[in-house]
């Protein structure tokens, strides 16, 4: 019997190393048919899942009912799996460079426990090359063995995209990759056990990883595009999204639109990219250029604001502004890299005092990553009022809503262009 067959005999078990937005849904749709163990290095974090509780807060304690799966943050528990699933963060670091720590101390753990006939994939996003300059030497190291006659590794990137119940592992096609014929068709089948919408084999592993990081690249330079757009609409006093609007009528326009971009992926992925290229002296001219225009919009609406404040005679010192929203997507608990945390800085900088909600995000979390706290509910009339993320809750917001927390001349920011065409009253402004 082959790995596939004995994970379907539960002859053996796979693991899933790093229990986040992405692993965990993982390992809990392979436990519906094969013994999987799911490992993270936070004890606090196996203990909620050990009592049906997704520390991410993104599945409901139903969706760990029926599954054979055993949580642990031992290594040594590794032992008694033959098939391992990396799928922990790869972050950047403050000087925009990859950080693969995590993923580094991810692969020494399975290093240690690695067998003869064993099989690595990895699903975090990386550059390519990665998977087989940075982390196979140490998994050859770790464990003594030779990689290819002794273990096999591939890689098949995530797709997950927080908070969206239509677009999951089982209806998403599965890129997979493998360091050889035999490796590709083994992790195949094995993706295949949970993920009904079939996979695309990729040639080799650099393509799968390569894949990966255009996906986000190509999002990010767009969505870059939309902002520039939205900024030089501004200065012509025309609403980008009205201009969007009358040009998404053509049939073949890409429909994209300006915003904050923050998040773990197309924040983060494309300067995976950008990094591998210098290597090979090229210097990513478009990709850098989308990033520096992503990077500064929340910037930018933080300064917009101020003038339009200014503008209303009002003296920006010590005005009010509340912000509403500070995850880095709607309808989500996910605060990693929100650039909604750029405009409460710059907003603070021309001594503006800011209140900041949102019915997701934890006070906890906020506090720990940014350095300011939310407040429990809002305080008193404020001079202006940004709308920063799209919660479905704050759809359902009208005019009147706003006025009765608005001061005289109070500006309605709506980044997302939710409100355009409702208000009339307020002074308003949008991307």
């Amino acid at each position: 019997m082959n790995t596939y067959e004995q994970l379907l005999a539960k002859e053996t078990k796979l693991s899933v190393i790093g229990l986040g937005y992405v692993g965990l849904p993982i390992a809990l749709e392979f436990a519906k048919t094969i013994s999987v163990i799911g490992f993270d290095i936070r004890e606090d974090r196996v203990e909620m899942m050990k009592n049906k509780i997704d520390p991410s807060e993104e599945l409901p304690s139903s969706a760990f009912e029926g599954c054979d799966i055993t949580f642990t943050a031992r290594p040594e528990d590794l032992k008694d799996a033959t098939f391992h699933i990396v799928a922990v963060p790869t972050p950047i670091d403050n000087h925009q460079l990859p950080d693969l720590k995590p993923l580094l101390a991810a692969t020494r753990t399975v290093g240690s426990v690695l067998k003869k006939g064993d099989y690595v994939v990895y699903e975090s996003t990386v550059y390519p090359g990665c998977t087989e300059e940075d982390c196979i030497p140490i998994l050859e190291e770790m464990s003594g063995l030779k990689f290819i006659k002794d273990f096999k590794v591939g890689f098949s990137p995530e797709r997950i995209n927080p908070g969206d119940k239509d677009h999951t592992i089982t209806t998403i096609k599965k890129i997979v990759s493998g360091c050889d014929d035999e490796s590709l068709d083994i992790v195949a089948k094995v993706y295949e056990i949970v993920v009904k919408a079939g996979v695309h084999k990729a040639s080799c592993i650099k393509v799968a990883e390569s894949a990966k990081i255009i996906e986000n690249t190509q999002r990010d330079v767009n969505i870059a595009l939309m902002n520039e757009l939205s900024i030089i609409f501004n200065r012509m006093g025309i609403n980008t999204f009205e201009v969007l609007e009358a040009a998404g009528t053509k049939w073949n326009f890409l429909k994209f639109y300006p915003g904050l971009v923050g998040g773990h992926c197309i924040g983060v992925d494309p300067y995976y990219l950008t990094y591998k290229a210098k290597e090979y002296r090229y210097h990513a001219q478009v990709i850098n250029s989308g990033r520096f225009v992503n990077d500064s919009m929340g910037f930018y609406i933080a300064k917009q604001t101020v003038k339009k404040i200014i503008a209303t005679g009002k003296n920006v010192l010590n005005s009010k502004a509340l912000v509403m929203g500070v995850t880095f997507k709607e309808n989500v608990s996910d605060i990693r890299n929100s650039r909604v945390a750029d405009v409460v800085s710059e907003l603070k900088t021309y001594g503006v005092l800011v209140d900041v909600v949102d019915p997701f995000a934890c006070d906890k979390d906020v506090k720990h990553e940014y350095g300011f706290e939310m407040s429990e509910k809002t305080s008193g009339l404020y001079d202006a009022i940004i709308v920063a993320v799209s919660h479905d809750e704050y759809l359902k917001l009208d005019e009147e809503f706003f006025k009765k927390l608005a001061a005289e001349k109070c500006i309605l920011v709506d980044v997302k262009g939710m409100y355009r065409g409702k208000i009339k009253e307020l002074t308003y402004w949008s991307l």
